[in-house]
């Protein structure tokens, strides 16, 4: 992966800065989540526009694609960010926020397929039997028939298309792993979520957790689009 300027490096140290900083320096007596509000906000907004000059900084159309559509992504998770913190007015934070999240793995899959330019059927299938699983037993055993029950499956299958498009695409091109590993971390961190809102999961600073996998997961996808400027 090529090497960051000043400004891209910059961005990156603010976002740890306000995700880490906000868990270490934060405080809950609670013991459910040490970060603020706005530290966590905020390092969304950072890797927003981290994604959008990454692709400013693109040259080549193909690479350029690609760079569209993770800035897009970027773009959706952060407005699903905003409903589930109930910053934006929505009738039901959970769907609206699932909504922009879908919205937003949508054009992570477009992405890895621009790159890929097929389906990888053996890798797709692998993650939709592993994610359709875990979501029966987290969500199904848990929560009463009704919409938000098969929205988590169609959810849970989005997101394990992006994992499996994301892998099938480092499989082809070592230097996309950072794509690969920051879906898989975007998937873990909202398996817990439904842990929470389905199946009564809970612990201490289960929270923060969720956003310690869910931070570095987006950042992961941020940063393949300096992988797909890596020579090669």
């Amino acid at each position: 992966m090529p090497a960051m300027d000043l400004i891209g490096g910059g961005l990156l140290a603010l976002w740890a800065a306000l995700l880490f900083g906000g868990f270490l320096l934060g405080s809950d007596p609670g013991r459910r989540r040490r970060m603020p509000r706005w530290t966590r906000l905020g390092s969304s907004a950072v890797l927003v526009a981290l994604a959008w000059y990454g692709y400013g900084l693109a040259a080549l159309p193909p690479v350029r694609g690609f760079a569209l559509f993770i800035a897009l992504g970027m773009t959706g998770g952060f407005l699903g960010d905003l409903y589930m913190a109930r910053v934006l007015p929505s009738t039901s934070r959970v769907l609206s926020g699932m909504t922009a999240f879908g919205l937003g793995h949508g054009a992570y899959i477009l992405a890895a397929w621009l790159r890929l330019g097929r389906l990888p059927w053996a890798f797709l299938v692998l993650a939709w039997l592993l994610a359709g699983g875990l979501v029966r037993r987290v969500v199904f055993r848990h929560a009463p028939p009704g919409i938000l029950r098969w929205a988590a499956l169609g959810y849970g299958l989005l997101l394990a298309t992006t994992a499996g498009m994301a892998a099938a695409l480092a499989w082809d091109a070592p230097p996309f792993w950072i794509f690969a590993v920051g879906s898989g971390l975007f998937l873990v961190s909202d398996l817990i979520l439904a842990g929470q809102l389905f199946g009564e999961l809970d612990f201490p600073y289960v929270d923060d957790l969720v956003w310690l996998l869910y931070g570095p997961g987006q950042a992961g996808m941020v940063l393949s689009i300096w992988a797909a400027m890596a020579p090669g």
